[in-house]
C-alpha cells in the first residue's frame, strides 16, 4: 500500500465508515496520517482512589472486590455494577449497555482504570471507565492518549485504531519534504519520527518536538509559496505609467487628505511607475478614507490611458462607491459606471459595450464584473474592496481581463501586523492609521436587560431629535434549536414596531431579501423615510448614513470584536455625537472582558490585537470567509515564534542555489504548488 491508498483498505472501514471519514476530509491513508489530534489526555499519572477529584478524569489501579452484576432495567438499557478498591478507598463503577464487562472484570483481579468521578450528596461513583489488565501493554491507560475532532458515528477510539493501521502500513513511505540543511539548522525531527510521535507520543517533550516539526513544516511551505507568488508578480512586467502627478486631483478635492492618505497615494504612484504590476494592500480602520486613495489610483489609471475596475462584495456597497467616486472624479471628467447583477438588461448591455470599446474608463461592480461576457479594452487597475470577502481566484479572474493590470486590495478590518505579514506576505502594505478631521468617536456601552427601558427611552429621544437608529440582531428568524435565545431580526422588528415604537417608522433588512428590496430599504433609510432599521450584519460593510447616531447590537456576545467594531463604524459618520450600545446577558468573565475592550477604545488596531488574543484567528472576522490560512496543526497565535523561525528559514532556502539539488526539492515544489492550487490552506 502507498500513502494514497483509499481508507477502505483498512480493517473495519466499509462504505458507511468511509463516507463518515470523508466528511472529515479523510479519504486516503495520507489523509489519516495528517489528521492531527485536537488535544491529548494525560493517562500516565496514577492516583489513589481517595485522591480522585470530581469531574477530573484520572488513571488509577484497583482490585475488583464485589460483582460484577448485570441488571436488565428496560428494553435497551442494561446496567453492570462492580465495586473496586485500592489501599486507600473503594469505588462503585457502573457500565451502561456493556454486559461484556461481567466477563472481563474478574473478582479478586487488579486492573488499571481511567475515568471521572461523578456524584453528589447521595454518593460518588464512576460511569463507563475504560480499563485494562495489569499485564497488557498500555493502550487505553498509562499513556498519553490523542483526542481527535469527530463527526457523527465516529469515535476517537476508531480513529486511533485506523491511524495506527495506516502508520504500520505506510509510515515508511512518508517522504521528507524539508531540506536536510533546514532540519539540521533548526533542530527538527525527521518527518516519520514526527508523525509517529504526534499520534502516539511516548512522553510530552517528544510530543512537543513532533508538533514543532509539523507546525514548522506548514509555515515553511506556506511562506515559500508566498515568496514564489511575490516573485512571479514582481516578474510580471508592465509599461511604466509616466503620468503620476496628482496635483489636479488634489486641487479638485473639497478637503485636504490626511497624512496617512497622502503617504498611501505616494506609495501607489511610485508602484505604478516601476514597470512591474503593483500588488498592494490598503488597510485602514472604519472611516479612514480608503475610497479617496482608490479614487486617486483610478484617476492615474485614466490619465495613463487605462481603465480601472473596482469590485465590491455587495450591490449596496458598489452603488455607494459609485456615488463617492463620482463626487471625487466627475469634476475631472471621469464618470464611474456601475455593473451589478440586478441592473436592467439594457443597462448591462450598455455598460458592457462601453467597457469593451473603452468609452467607459471606470467600472464599479460586484461579481458581475467577473462574467465571461465582460471584456475591457485596456484594463490597467483592479481594486478589490473588503478583500477578505474575495478569494484569490476571484481577484485573479478580474486581473485576467487585462494584461498584468495593477492590483490594489482594500480592507476595513484592521489586522495585527504579525498576522498581516502572514496573510499578505505576497503584497506590499499601506496603512491608513489616522482618521480625517471631523470624524466622530463613538461612545460605547455594555448593558444588560435591566437597562432595556432606559435604552428604549434613549432611542425615542434620538428619533425625536430627527436622528436615526440601527438595531442589529444575530439571527434572521427564530430558531428551534439551542440558538433560539438569540434575537431574530424578523421577530424583533415586528416587536419594536407593534409594541415598543408604534409611532416610529421601523424597517427590516437581512441577507435573504431580494437585491432590489435591500436596495430600496437602504435607500429609504438613507432618505430618512425610516427612523429605525433592524438588520443583520448585512449592514456591516459600506452603508453610509450620516444622520444615524445610535447603533444598538443585540446579543453582542455572539459577534467577534472586529465585527462589532465594523458595525459600530456605521454611526459617527456625521456631525452629531454618536453612540453604540451592546446588549449581552452573558456573564462569562472572558466574554465580558472581550466586550469591555470595545468600550475602552475606538482604535481598530488595538481591538484587532485584543480579538486575536482572546478568540484566536479562526474566529477573527466572525466568518469562515476571513482570509486566514486553514492550517492543520499550526496556530497563528500560539506558534508565532515558530512562524518567525520558519519564515527566516524559508527565505534562506529560497535564496540557496543548492536547494534544487536537495533530494527533497521535487516534493517540496509539488507540495507548494498543490497548497496554492487546491486552496488547501483556505487562503482568501
Amino acid at each position: 500500500m502507498d500513502l494514497f491508498t483509499a481508507v477502505t483498505a483498512l480493517a473495519g472501514v466499509g462504505p458507511t465508515r468511509a463516507k463518515q471519514l470523508s466528511t472529515l476530509g479523510i479519504e486516503t491513508l495520507y489523509d489519516l496520517l495528517t489528521y492531527f489530534p485536537r488535544t491529548y489526555e494525560d493517562r500516565t499519572k496514577l492516583v489513589r482512589i481517595c485522591d480522585l477529584e470530581a469531574d477530573q478524569p484520572a488513571c488509577f489501579r484497583a482490585m475488583v472486590i464485589r460483582g460484577p452484576k448485570t441488571a436488565h432495567i428496560r428494553k435497551g438499557l442494561d446496567l453492570t455494577k462492580v465495586t473496586v478498591a485500592d489501599e486507600s478507598a473503594q469505588l462503585n463503577l457502573t457500565f451502561f449497555n456493556q454486559s461484556y464487562v461481567a466477563d472481563s472484570l474478574l473478582y479478586g483481579q487488579e486492573y488499571y482504570f481511567y475515568g471521572a468521578v461523578r456524584g453528589d450528596y447521595t454518593g460518588y461513583g464512576m460511569q463507563n471507565p475504560v480499563f485494562e489488565p495489569l499485564e497488557r501493554a498500555g493502550t487505553a491507560t498509562r499513556r498519553i492518549v490523542p483526542v481527535y475532532p469527530l463527526t457523527a458515528g465516529l469515535s476517537s477510539g476508531m480513529l486511533r485504531k485506523w491511524i495506527s493501521q495506516a502508520m504500520q502500513l505506510c509510515l515508511p513511505e512518508l517522504p521528507e519534504v524539508l531540506p536536510q540543511v533546514v532540519l539540521t539548522r533548526c533542530c527538527l525531527l525527521p518527518a516519520r519520527a514526527a508523525y509517529a510521535a504526534i499520534h502516539n507520543p511516548p512522553d510530552f517533550p517528544t510530543l512537543e518536538a513532533a508538533r514543532r516539526r509539523i507546525v514548522f513544516e506548514e509555515f515553511f511551505l506556506f511562506t515559500c509559496g508566498l515568496m514564489q507568488l511575490r516573485a512571479s508578480r514582481q516578474a510580471a512586467e508592465t509599461i511604466p505609467w509616466t503620468n503620476r502627478d496628482l496635483t489636479s486631483f488634489l486641487a479638485a478635492l473639497p478637503f485636504s487628505p490626511t497624512g496617512a492618505q497622502q503617504r498611501a497615494m505616494e506609495e501607489i504612484a511610485a508602484d505604478l511607475g516601476r514597470g512591474r504590476a503593483m500588488n498592494r494592500l490598503l488597510q485602514g480602520d472604519v472611516g479612514s478614507g480608503k475610497t479617496l486613495v482608490a479614487a486617486a489610483a483610478a484617476y492615474l489609471a485614466v490619465r495613463n490611458g487605462c481603465q480601472a475596475a473596482i469590485m465590491a462584495p455587495t450591490e449596496i456597497l458598489a452603488e455607494q462607491h459609485r456615488k463617492s467616486l463620482s463626487a471625487l472624479l466627475a469634476p475631472l471628467g471621469i464618470v464611474p459606471e456601475v455593473l451589478t447583477g440586478s441592473l436592467p438588461a439594457a443597462e448591462k448591455r450598455r455598460v458592457k459595450a462601453g467597457l469593451a470599446d473603452g468609452s467607459i474608463s471606470l467600472a464599479v461592480g460586484t461579481h458581475a464584473l467577473l462574467s465571461e461576457d465582460v471584456a475591457f479594452a485596456n484594463l490597467g487597475l483592479v481594486c478589490a474592496d473588503e478583500q477578505h470577502r474575495f478569494g484569490v481566484g476571484q481577484r485573479s479572474a478580474l486581473q485576467a481581463k487585462g494584461r498584468n493590470p495593477h492590483l490594489l486590495v482594500m480592507s476595513a478590518t484592521p489586522i495585527p501586523r504579525t498576522l498581516a505579514l502572514m496573510i499578505y506576505g505576497d503584497l506590499d502594505v499601506s496603512i491608513l492609521d489616522e482618521l480625517p478631521p471631523g470624524r466622530q468617536t463613538v461612545d460605547t456601552f455594555l448593558v444588560g436587560e435591566s437597562m432595556r427601558a432606559r435604552i428604549n427611552a434613549f432611542i425615542r429621544k434620538e428619533a425625536a431629535a430627527g436622528r436615526q437608529i440601527y438595531v442589529v440582531c444575530p439571527a434572521v428568524e427564530e430558531q428551534e434549536d439551542a440558538a433560539s435565545s438569540m434575537k431574530s431580526a424578523e421577530v424583533w422588528a415586528e416587536t419594536l414596531q407593534r409594541t415598543v415604537f408604534p409611532d416610529l417608522r421601523v424597517g427590516l433588512l437581512h441577507g435573504r431579501r431580494k437585491a432590489a428590496e435591500k436596495e430600496q430599504i437602504m435607500a429609504d433609510f438613507a432618505a430618512h423615510k425610516l427612523d429605525i432599521l433592524v438588520a443583520t450584519t448585512v449592514i456591516e460593510v459600506g452603508v453610509d448614513v450620516p444622520n444615524a447616531t445610535l447603533m444598538v447590537i443585540e446579543d453582542a456576545d455572539r459577534f467577534g470584536l472586529s465585527q462589532l467594531h465594523q458595525l459600530r463604524g456605521r454611526v459617527g459618520r456625521g456631525s452629531e455625537k454618536s453612540y453604540c450600545v451592546l446588549f449581552s446577558s452573558n456573564k462569562n468573565p472572558e466574554t465580558v472582558q472581550r466586550l469591555k475592550a470595545l468600550c475602552r477604545t475606538n482604535d481598530g488596531f488595538r481591538i484587532a490585537e485584543e480579538d486575536l488574543n482572546l478568540r484566536g484567528p479562526g474566529d477573527f472576522f466572525g466568518s469562515r470567509q476571513h482570509g486566514l490560512p486553514q492550517f492543520k496543526a499550526a496556530s497563528l497565535t500560539m506558534d508565532m515564534a515558530v512562524l518567525k523561525e520558519a519564515q527566516a528559514s524559508a527565505a534562506q532556502a529560497m535564496a540557496d542555489p543548492d536547494l534544487v539539488r536537495d533530494p527533497c526539492f521535487p516534493l517540496l515544489r509539488r507540495r507548494i504548488r498543490t497548497l496554492f492550487r487546491d486552496g488547501a490552506v483556505g487562503l482568501n
